[in-house]
């Protein structure tokens, strides 16, 4: 049963979601939110359309990585399959900590500044440590994309 074509697939399968999950972590993270902060004048557009995205590549994160999880799981055999489960784990919870859990505080910092923007107002501190801490879990969470796309190929 498991020489179907199915799960001879797999191994192409996983490697097409690593790539797409770290593909986009980098895009992301290193191409696009830069450009928008470079290009825009109006800084808090340029946040909340770069907060737009992180929310997409948020999702797709937790999508590629239990897609990945159940993968490596069922069926890598491999003598690297805990290595795998546990860079997948790591990254997952990089994803839920740095924007489940830290974005919306940040949101919230920002709604209560109001018009005048978080980088004027008291919570500027607050959300600037903030985002530093989200910024060094993304980037946490790309060197280890990296480490799963050299162990997974």
């Amino acid at each position: 049963m498991r020489s179907s074509a199915f799960w001879r697939l797999l191994p192409a399968v996983r490697l097409i979601i690593t790539a797409l999950w770290a593909g986009s972590l980098w895009t992301v993270g290193y191409l696009v939110a830069p450009v928008l902060f470079t290009t825009l004048t109006d800084r808090p557009l340029a946040g909340t359309i770069a907060g737009s995205i992180f929310r997409i590549e948020a999702w797709l994160s937790l999508a590629c990585g239990l897609l990945l999880l159940a993968i490596v799981a069922f069926d890598d055999a491999s003598r690297e399959r805990r290595t795998l489960l546990r860079l997948i784990v790591v990254m997952l919870l990089c994803v839920l900590v740095g924007y489940f859990g830290l974005q919306p505080w940040m949101a919230a910092l920002r709604e209560a500044a109001g018009p005048a923007g978080v980088m004027e107002g008291a919570a500027r501190t607050q959300f600037g440590i903030l985002h530093g801490v989200a910024s060094l879990i993304y980037m946490l969470q790309s060197v280890l994309a990296l480490v799963l796309v050299l162990k997974v190929r």
